[in-house]
């Protein structure tokens, strides 16, 4: 047996408003689930990127079982080559500060930043894994 890729990966974050709105307005991500003070979810290509309150998905109780992370979490987003610059520069231009950007020695670059939450986030170029850009959805 072996699985066929990941479905959903999610960060956690405390004020989900502040959350939504940058992952709406920043990464262009379309809201496609929402409990309000738990969780909102997003379409991110054929995949789904959550978004939980850590303090109410540890709550025992509800129909789904607990679980958190304490700490900023990490999730990387996929960008072809040609439209990190752009990124670079709406980035910038919204006033979401850059810490990092690294061109990797197998080739593929990524920039880094961060959301309201404090995760890290990343938009990485697919070559960085040794993935053919050509394969983005």
């Amino acid at each position: 047996m072996k699985v066929r890729g990941i479905l959903e990966t999610c960060l956690y974050a405390d004020d989900l408003q502040a959350t939504e709105n940058f992952y709406r307005t920043i990464l262009g991500l379309e809201v496609i689930a929402r409990l309000e003070g738990r969780h909102v979810f997003f379409q991110c290509g054929n995949r789904v990127f959550l978004v939980f309150n850590p303090a109410k998905t540890r709550e025992i109780g509800t129909n789904f079982p607990p679980h958190g992370a304490r700490g900023p979490g990490h999730v990387a987003f996929a960008a072809t080559m040609s439209e990190l610059p752009a990124w670079r520069a709406f980035l910038i231009q919204n006033g979401v500060m850059i810490e990092s950007e690294v061109t990797w020695p197998k080739g593929g670059c990524s920039l880094y930043f961060r959301d309201p939450a404090g995760n890290s986030i990343e938009l990485a170029t697919p070559k960085i894994w040794g993935i053919d850009e050509n394969t983005l959805s």
